[in-house]
């Protein structure tokens, strides 16, 4: 009973902690997707109840529902020659603990390094890593929380940035009813050393998530209201260089996403973000928002592959491969 109080405590007194901070953010790269199912619906998913190591990295309190002993690995194509990979190993402690470690590497390939007098100084590489540990407890029959401790480390040609970063999560999961509802706090923390000694605050972000599945339809819908710290319109970019009025501010707190569940072992899955649609396109091109992906489960191996734009110079393939020792 001592940790659920000190859980909730927590999240009663860390959302007015991020609405208090302002300014620019270190280790943007926090924001990409771990699992290809949250890439497919739109980006990010807290409250899909699956078996998926991957959609714990979204939301620590998940952890709960991976099976024991599981292995992930995960590959991105980001951009240009930039590449994405992780892997992950989950263990269960007991009925009601579960622990993960995941590791993911953020490669941005070689560049050609000048003087400002225009003078070649050889090659440089440019490399985002991050090392998360992950722990969750089952609250009671229906709830559950988690939490991951995250070691951060950039290297950009001569320059290091160190951080620590903290996600908090919680689930409240109605079996009978099929209904799903998570809130997350994500990156609280700061930078240990910062590039050129100028310290940014993390892309901090406070998350609710909802996902309904419906009894007589092989469909299962989530959405997802997050960035609730943020609600000015300097918060938010256009590729057209526009600022937002309330109502499109407002559209840039949802994704919403859809699963259309065929069968125990395989899934389609789209999403829309209307923020993504905005940043990545100066017309404002409407699909720029969409994810779709698919996910198969044969036995103890499941296999998961999404497709959806991350940046404004190409689309991006996202693959989990999970096996269950």
């Amino acid at each position: 009973m001592r940790f659920i109080n000190i859980f909730f405590s927590l999240f009663l007194l860390l959302p007015a902690t991020i609405m208090a901070q302002s300014g620019d953010y270190a280790f943007n790269f926090l924001r990409l997707p771990y699992s290809s199912h949250a890439a497919a619906l739109g980006g990010d998913n807290i409250s899909v109840i699956d078996d998926d190591i991957s959609l714990a990295m979204h939301n620590p309190a998940l952890l709960a529902n991976v099976s024991d002993k599981t292995l992930n690995i995960t590959y991105m194509s980001y951009m240009l020659d930039c590449n994405v990979g992780g892997a992950a190993y989950s263990m269960q402690f007991g009925k009601r603990s579960s622990a993960a470690v995941y590791a993911r590497y953020v490669d941005y390939g070689k560049f050609d390094g000048y003087t400002d007098d225009n003078i070649f100084t050889g090659t440089f590489s440019a490399r985002d890593i991050d090392l998360t540990f992950t722990y969750s407890y089952l609250l009671g029959e229906r709830w559950s929380g988690g939490v991951s401790g995250k070691l951060i480390y950039s290297n950009y040609e001569s320059m290091h940035a160190v951080g620590l970063g903290v996600d908090l999560g919680i689930n409240y999961f109605n079996d009978e009813k099929d209904l799903s509802l998570s809130f997350v706090c994500k990156n609280l923390g700061g930078q240990v050393k910062a590039f050129e000694e100028k310290h940014e605050i993390m892309p901090m972000d406070f998350q609710i998530g909802m996902t309904y599945g419906f009894n007589h339809a092989p469909i299962r819908l989530s959405a997802l209201f997050y960035n609730l710290h943020r609600w000015r319109a300097d918060d938010f970019f256009n590729a057209d260089g526009s600022k937002d009025n309330f109502g499109e501010m407002l559209l840039k707190h949802f994704i919403i996403g859809a699963d259309i569940l065929i069968g125990k072992n395989f899934y389609m899955s789209l999403g829309y973000n209307y923020r993504t649609s905005r940043e990545m396109s100066a017309s404002g091109n409407f699909f720029d928002g969409f994810g779709i992906g698919a996910g198969l489960n044969i036995q103890k191996i499941k296999f998961c592959a999404s497709f959806s734009k991350m940046h404004t110079t190409a689309y991006s393939l996202l693959f989990n491969l999970a096996y269950s020792l």
